[in-house]
Parts: C-alpha cells; sequence; structure tokens
C-alpha cells in the first residue's frame, strides 16, 4: 500500500469483470466500483444492491475508483468526496462489450425503475 494514502494498494488487481456479490446471487448491476485497496468490484449506489458502498462500510475499505471505460475518478465513502488516488493495476474498466445494465440477460425490462436516485458513487 501506499505511505500517502494506506487506503489505496496500486497493486491489487480487480476481483473481476462484474460486481462479486451480483455474479454469485445471479443480480445486475448498472455501473462498477473498484475498491482501492483490495480490488472488490461491487455495483455502483444507483444499483439495485448497492454493494460497493456495503464493501466499504463493512470492510472498512473507504476508497473506490470507477470501473466503467473512460473515468479515472476515485471516490472516497467515509469523507464522502472525490479524492485523487494513483493508477491503479490493470485492466482499469470493466470490458467495454459488457455494456451497462449489467450483465444482459438479466437485466429486467423495468430496470430504470429499481435503480437508486443518483449518487456520487
Amino acid at each position: 500500500m501506499t505511505d500517502e494514502t494506506p487506503a489505496i494498494d496500486p497493486d491489487v488487481p480487480p476481483s473481476g469483470e462484474g460486481c462479486a456479490e451480483c455474479v454469485a446471487a445471479g443480480g445486475w448491476w448498472l455501473h462498477l466500483r473498484r475498491c482501492a485497496q483490495c480490488g472488490h468490484v461491487g455495483c455502483c449506489d444507483s444499483s439495485p444492491e448497492q454493494h460497493a458502498s456495503r464493501h466499504a462500510r463493512e470492510e472498512g475499505h473507504p476508497i473506490a475508483q470507477s470501473f466503467e471505460p473512460g473515468e479515472d475518478w476515485f471516490w472516497d465513502y467515509a469523507a464522502a468526496r472525490s479524492v485523487d488516488g494513483p493508477k491503479l493495476a490493470a485492466p482499469d474498466s470493466r470490458p467495454t462489450a459488457q455494456g451497462a445494465p449489467a450483465p444482459r440477460d438479466r437485466v429486467p425490462d423495468d430496470w430504470r425503475s429499481r435503480l437508486h436516485p443518483l449518487a456520487p458513487s
């Protein structure tokens, strides 16, 4: 981990290409966030299950980075603000072809009505 920010370990790869808990439970997500400390990939706070912020609370890993193509911002859940962070181990996003929401075969027709109001994470 870095000396400057112990909640960020730039050498840890992401846990997978999708939300770990949603994959295991047969669920779906809107966007993905990657824990900057352990690499856990979870779904955003607009997603039905909000696994990324739950991971931050339960594991005490406050900082996540967007795991969406073309996005490199970090969010500190504990401080509720954006923060700077280093380049993390590859890959830096979900596969572009995955799309959002995903996985496509599990997304219900009424998915928009199941989202939480927009949140920064």
